[in-house]
């Protein structure tokens, strides 16, 4: 048999850094089976090289048939994701620098602090996470935003349940939940030093929603200039339809007035940290 020249990869994903979070990434995605081709970049050569030699010697576990790496940023080469591990600030220098538009510019944000919210709210209730919609949007982190008002099972709005959910009076106590769920990278990370499992599995959910063109509802972090009174070019989470082509379209929630009021603070809250980067 006589093989032609190879063909470039169709659904080629890119890991820019190879820490504990590159990998937890790589393997999520590799162990969802949505790439033909995974590239590694790092500076590190010699822990780079290791990566990529330790997940190439498990090939026959995967059904991924070319793992590549590489310091020069050549090797991402037809990709159609490339997965950058920082923060929602970076991915407004990422949107400036790269020129792309920003739907195709999209951050993590709060997809891993609403499966957390939702996880901890389902222990509490007796029900598995997916039977639960909850959503934490704005910034990843301290200043994140519940969206009490959308929290239900199976259509069951629990606000109407109990009007004083997550508010300072609310005897159920609701708010603790929250504070878990700000507070739960910092205990994960006082007791192994470091958080990248969840957000790992996190990212491989997200890129699946893109490779496969699935149209699911995520929210991740996006530009937002313009939605909710907010007329700074921050980045931060809204609910977001993702597809092949990034962030096809932005859910319009109907925020309370405290929630909306706490997502221009957000707002407020990344703009005075990145204002000083507008000549990007």
């Amino acid at each position: 048999m006589v093989s032609g020249p190879s063909e470039p990869p169709r659904n080629k994903v890119t890991m820019v850094g190879v820490g504990q979070v590159g990998m937890a990434c790589a393997v999520s995605i590799l162990l969802r089976e949505l790439v033909d081709e995974l590239a590694l970049v790092d500076v590190m050569e010699d822990k780079l090289k290791g990566e990529m030699l330790d997940l190439q010697h498990g090939s026959l576990f995967f059904k991924t048939p070319k793992i590549v790496s590489g310091k020069d940023y050549s090797v991402t080469t037809n990709s159609r994701i490339v997965i950058v591990t920082a923060v929602d600030v970076l991915t407004y220098v990422t949107w400036k620098l790269s020129g792309l538009p920003k739907h195709r510019v999209i951050g993590s944000g709060t997809n891993l602090d609403s499966a957390r919210f939702r996880y901890l709210m389902s222990q509490r209730l007796g029900v598995h996470p997916s039977s639960l919609n909850g959503w934490i949007l704005g910034e990843h982190g301290d200043s994140s935003v519940p969206v009490w008002s959308g929290v239900n099972v199976a259509g069951v709005n629990l606000q109407k349940l109990n009007p004083e959910i997550g508010k300072d009076g609310d005897r159920e106590n609701w708010k603790s939940t929250h504070k878990k769920v700000v507070d739960s990278a910092y205990e994960v990370i006082k007791l192994k030093g470091y958080t990248n499992w969840a957000i790992g599995l996190s990212v491989a959910d997200l890129t699946e929603s893109i490779i496969k063109n699935l149209h699911r509802v995520h929210p991740v972090s996006t530009m937002i200039k313009g939605m909710y009174g907010i007329s700074d070019q921050v980045y931060l989470s809204l609910p977001c339809v993702l597809n092949r082509k990034g962030v096809s379209s932005v859910v319009n929630m109907s925020l309370t007035q405290d929630e909306v009021c706490q997502l221009k603070k957000s707002a407020d809250t990344l703009w005075s940290i990145q204002k000083d980067l507008r000549n990007l």
